[in-house]
């Protein structure tokens, strides 16, 4: 329990609230929704455009538009790997 008398639980649940609401949703109706941590759909979005971006830099001989296909295919990757905790240990993907 803590000193000042409240719910450790109740307090944890109202952070919950507050960072992922669909998330909470989701289990109060009984169908749990992924954390907004592991959700990857602007990352496949993101990586399916710089993806264009390279097949269109080769096709026409566009070394610009070649370039920022590379560097937003670099920039994605870092969306798909999972998050860290403060102490730098990745979680287990469930």
């Amino acid at each position: 329990m803590t000193q000042d008398g409240g719910n450790p639980l109740r307090d944890l649940e109202e952070q919950l609230e507050q960072s992922d609401l669909r998330y909470v949703r989701g289990l109060e109706a009984g169908r749990p929704r992924r954390p907004r941590e592991y959700r990857r759909g602007p990352a496949w979005a993101l990586l399916v455009l710089s993806v264009a971006m390279l097949v269109t830099g080769l096709v026409l001989p566009q070394g610009l538009i070649l370039a920022a296909g590379l560097v937003t295919a670099g920039a994605t990757a870092h969306l798909f790997a999972p998050p860290q905790d403060p102490a730098g240990h990745r979680p287990r993907l469930p």
